[in-house]
């Protein structure tokens, strides 16, 4: 039996006695501890044996820890350093409130409320980009929130760190985030950067004003799919309410192209709290959008185009031979 297998409520490890598990992942399981020193509430984040054996997700799981360690802000979740310890383990702050999964699971919110979350969560990501930290997994799972609405930004277990070396492996390629939340580069295989960020913020302030997903698909494929080949159903089709400024705000954050994006996360806020200063583009989204394609539609015209190359080059053989 090993020690992952009698972490029962009761259980100490080092200074911190297990009270009860809260989350499991395949790479972890979280736990809520009391820290015997002083009776504070924390939340202990401990890698299964598997990753714990494996060195790359070992790093990774130390990366997150050392990336997690030097933030500080209200919006992030704290995550506490500096101890002596026997095993490998995270020891983080206890965020009272509930994930924004399980509000969005009782339906899509009021706009006032949408929009305030929505500023909370770019606060945080200001200051994680501020300091040389994409969260690239961010979605509602990934973020608390109180009785007042105030956020936690949790979990960097992808982050990447731009002022250390890559941490994007090459076999953790199809896990870096999540199908209904990742950014048209990272479908493409690309790292990204704090404009990613801004994209999955773009999805989630989306769902949390329409209720539902702005792109979706059968299978997870699928999904990441649709974000490259179609336009989403506009938002103020979804909801009526939802003005032309509020859905342009929208429809910045979803630009395809980074380039074309927010390209910080102070730009994102200053327009949700300045709505009747953005200006409002005539967009090919609001007219094309239910003109849907497909991957399968996409290899059709390119094998179509492969199948056409001889036919051209025996046209142009013949054009040269009439010319002589």
């Amino acid at each position: 039996m090993s020690f992952y297998d009698v972490l029962e409520p009761g259980t100490q490890v080092d200074s911190y006695r297990i009270d009860a598990p809260i989350a499991k992942s395949g790479m972890a399981t979280i736990f809520r501890a009391t820290d015997t020193r002083d009776g504070r509430t924390v939340a202990l984040k401990i890698p299964h044996p598997d990753m714990e054996a494996d060195p790359i997700l070992s790093d990774r799981f130390k990366r997150e820890a050392e990336i997690g360690a030097r933030l500080r802000h209200p919006n992030v979740m704290e995550v506490y350093g500096g101890d002596r310890r026997s095993r490998i383990y995270m020891v983080m702050e206890w965020c009272h409130g509930r994930l924004l999964r399980k509000i969005l699971d009782e339906g899509r919110m009021p706009q006032d409320r949408a929009i305030r979350i929505a500023i909370e969560v770019l606060k945080a990501l200001d200051y994680i980009h501020t300091n040389g930290v994409v969260h690239r997994d961010l979605k509602p799972e990934n973020i608390m929130v109180d009785d007042d609405d105030h956020i936690k930004l949790i979990d960097f277990g992808i982050a990447g760190d731009t002022a250390s070396r890559r941490l994007t492996y090459a076999n953790f390629t199809a896990m870096l985030g999540t199908p209904d939340y990742i950014a048209p580069e990272q479908v493409k295989g690309k790292r990204g950067d704090g404009r990613t960020d801004l994209y999955s913020m773009g999805v989630i302030l989306y769902e949390m004003l329409t209720g539902k997903l702005p792109f979706s698909g059968p299978s997870p494929l699928a999904a990441m799919n649709d974000r490259l080949l179609n336009h989403p159903l506009p938002p103020s089709v979804a909801d009526p309410s939802i003005s032309p400024q509020l859905q342009e705000i929208i429809y910045r954050a979803l630009e395809r192209d980074p380039k074309n994006r927010y390209a910080t996360a102070k730009e994102f806020i200053h327009d949700l709290e300045h709505p009747d200063q953005v200006g409002v583009e005539e967009r090919p989204e609001l007219l094309h959008w239910q003109k849907r394609k497909s991957q399968l539609s996409r290899k059709i015209l390119y094998y179509a185009g492969l199948a056409l190359i001889p036919v051209v080059i025996l046209l142009i053989m013949v054009l040269i031979a009439r010319h002589r």
